[in-house]
């Protein structure tokens, strides 16, 4: 005669998961991010600025991180989560691959780019699964410059001027100011004046901007991403604001 086994409640082992199940996961909340981007349509095309920083929390973690990424004759800056870029970045050289082997004498334009990047971040975002960054896509399309904005809503619009994290609050209404309505009349060293005085603010406004930048520009000639540089800053006011060393 066989013998019986019983089992009993607090005897019984949980089943092995199969694999492919499990809880679904959603990123909460971006680990290690960058912030600002500025960026602005010139005479010549776009000018862009955004630094080297890419803060884990309150810590300056990584300080030579490159927030820019060339696709073909465009040009992408980002905020926020810094894995997530690297996602968008594998997805993008995915597409350049696609397109070279292609081999059908097409190239891919600026606004092609911003459209894959606006349909990327809306799928994702359809999926409760967001992409944690905020985009700036700037070139030349059939000779007229392009500047777009998509972020982890969704959310996409043309402007003449664009400014991503704090810079939103802070860069903007300098941009409105020197840079809208006269575009087509700003000199490139007129530019660069402007992108450092906007990148300068933030410097001293910001506590998660860092005094190592870089810039870059998208004329009819390609991409041109500079070395990091630092702005020269004053902090003599310092001691005249309030809370300030408290």
């Amino acid at each position: 005669m066989d013998p019986i086994t019983l089992e009993l409640p607090h005897t019984l082992k949980a089943p092995k998961a199969a694999p492919g199940y499990g809880p679904a996961t959603r990123t909460m909340r971006p680990m290690l991010t960058g912030t600002s981007v500025v960026a602005f349509k010139y005479k010549d095309g776009i000018m862009m600025a955004a630094d080297c920083l890419a803060s884990y929390g309150s810590m300056a973690r990584f300080r030579n991180e490159n927030r820019f990424m060339k696709v073909g004759n465009t040009l992408l800056g980002v905020s926020g989560d810094v894995s997530d870029f690297q996602y968008m970045k594998h997805k993008l050289e995915d597409l350049l691959t696609s397109e070279y082997d292609m081999d059908d004498g097409q190239n891919l334009g600026t606004k092609s780019v911003y459209k894959y990047v606006s349909n990327v971040m809306y799928g994702r975002r359809n999926q409760f699964d967001p992409l944690w960054n905020a985009y700036v896509v700037g070139g030349i399309d059939n000779g007229e410059a392009f500047l777009g904005y998509a972020n982890l809503f969704g959310t996409t619009y043309q402007s003449d001027c664009i400014a991503t994290g704090f810079g939103a609050h802070l860069a903007i209404p300098i941009l409105r100011r020197r840079v809208e309505g006269r575009a087509h009349e700003i000199s490139e060293e007129e530019a660069v004046r402007i992108l450092d005085d906007c990148m300068r603010v933030l410097l001293y406004r910001d506590c998660r901007a860092f005094n190592k930048q870089r810039r870059a520009k998208v004329t009819a000639q390609g991409v041109e991403i500079s070395e990091p540089y630092t702005l020269e800053a004053d902090w003599s006011i310092a001691d005249r604001v309030v809370g300030y060393g408290a």
